[in-house]
């Protein structure tokens, strides 16, 4: 394994590749996730940080649109992180995070952060419609919404429930949990 980079140096390198507000309150929300499943499983809570903090870091620049599946997210995120020494799980990771890459996500880590994903961008769409947003948001409320296909319509409501499954989650269990790693850093996301 390389060595760990700190979470300054993430920061900053997110900072550099994404100016969109939203994008980098998702990494923020994605990390806290993150940094919870890792408590909870008893992994290392620095190294699931940073690779949820840094998972769509390329995302602005090299959008899924390019002419070649080499200078898309997160290819082309992940090909810098390889050139700046980042750790073999956190590249793994960042690039089983996405279905359309192939690479299966062989380790808990990179399962987790597939179950995060999707669901933490939800989870701040139900928020910002609520008066009260994150603060009292229960996960009856978030399912109510996932129902509802004309709410954030983008969101993959099937990933959700099979990324859940992945980590052996139950789905009212886990929306709870997020929604708890999330309430934690409410002030960050805005919520």
């Amino acid at each position: 394994m390389s060595e760990v980079p700190s979470r300054g140096q993430a920061l900053a390198l997110m900072h550099h590749y994404t100016d969109n507000v939203n994008l980098r309150k998702h990494m923020y929300a994605v990390e806290a996730a993150m940094r919870a499943y890792a408590r909870k499983y008893g992994e290392d809570e620095e190294l699931w940080g940073l690779a949820g903090l840094i998972h769509d870091f390329d995302y602005e620049r090299f959008p899924n649109e390019a002419l070649s599946p080499v200078e898309e997210h997160p290819s082309s995120g992940v090909a810098i992180l390889r050139e700046n020494g980042w750790p073999d799980e956190i590249l793994h990771a960042v690039m089983a995070h996405a279905e359309h890459t192939g690479v299966e996500p062989e380790t808990l880590m990179a399962r987790t952060l597939r179950a995060v994903d999707e669901l933490t961008g939800f989870v701040i769409a139900c928020s910002l419609v609520r008066p009260t947003g994150i603060s009292d948001l229960k996960s009856k409320s978030v399912k109510k919404k996932l129902k509802d296909r004309s709410f954030a319509a983008a969101v993959n409501r099937e990933e959700i429930r099979e990324y859940t499954e992945l980590i052996g989650e139950d789905l009212t269990e886990h929306i709870d949990f997020v929604i708890e790693a999330m309430r934690g850093i409410a002030d960050t996301l805005e919520l």
